[in-house]
């Protein structure tokens, strides 16, 4: 585990400096290919923002959802939590200070489809060219969490013993599998593929519903890898499988509708 890093004489998160890191380096991709394709890139740097706002919420509101319990009990005993305005910020910062790449990327989802609605854009081309920005984005995030500690695998015999995790000190001195390096580079093989069918003018229209059929699969087996169980559970599931379940089935459904739409002219 790597947390921190001095630069300068000051401890700078790995976490953070992956994450400017896969902001960056997808930022790039994204604004390069629009520009092969004709098209403005700052009309794409825009979009891509626009989605940050989404990522935002959407994630911490997810994180809250998976603290649910503690929201109930807070909410249950107010007078017991919060005694002043700031035990309520605390409060308010425990329930909703994390994050969860899948209420990110829901969020991001809503935001964009709206505002494409109300500038007109053409949501086929956007969704296709920035499709490939979140896998490479979420290979420098997984890459973070790593370093950072913040998630971790299950026990194994193969894998890296966690030492100096100051956010979960109970997993120190424990062989974990390295669940985030290994979605790590799926997310990296999902990133290339999105972007030869792209170069190839291939299904064009479906490349953001194939990540999300793809990722939802990786994620699903990934989380019986995954050593943290504070994400929430619900018959058997964590919250992201659920959601897993729920993606991969509306990619499904989206497919089927878009191959009967395009069975004479679609690319595969």
């Amino acid at each position: 585990m790597l947390p921190n890093i001095n630069i300068f004489g000051k401890d700078v998160a790995t976490y953070m400096l992956c994450v400017l890191a896969g902001v960056f380096v997808s930022g790039i991709y994204v604004c390069r290919t629009a520009k092969k394709r004709g098209h403005d890139d700052n009309d794409y740097i825009v979009f891509l923002l626009i989605a940050a706002i989404g990522v935002f919420f959407g994630g911490h509101i997810m994180y809250g959802i998976t603290q649910i319990r503690a929201f109930i009990e807070v909410v249950t005993h107010l007078s017991k939590y919060i005694t002043s305005f700031t035990t309520f910020i605390g409060m308010v910062s425990y329930i909703f200070g994390g994050s969860v790449f899948y209420g990110g990327l829901l969020g991001g989802m809503l935001i964009c489809v709206i505002y494409a609605k109300i500038k007109k854009l053409d949501l086929t081309e956007y969704s296709d060219i920035c499709a490939g920005f979140v896998p490479l984005f979420h290979f420098f995030g997984r890459i973070g969490c790593f370093l950072g500690g913040c998630c971790y695998g299950i026990e194994s015999s193969f894998g890296f013993i966690t030492k100096d995790n100051t956010l979960n000190p109970s997993i120190n001195g424990v062989v974990r599998f390295p669940v985030q390096l290994l979605e790590a580079a799926l997310n990296l093989g999902l990133f290339f593929l999105l972007a030869y069918l792209l170069r190839k003018n291939k299904l064009k229209g479906g490349l953001f519903a194939l990540y999300l059929l793809i990722y939802s699969v990786i994620r699903f087996f990934d989380e019986f890898l995954r050593g943290d169980s504070y994400r929430g559970f619900l018959f058997g599931l964590s919250t992201s499988q659920i959601i897993s379940i729920l993606l991969f089935v509306g990619a499904v459904v989206y497919f089927v509708c878009y191959f009967r739409r395009h069975k004479n002219t679609a690319k595969l």
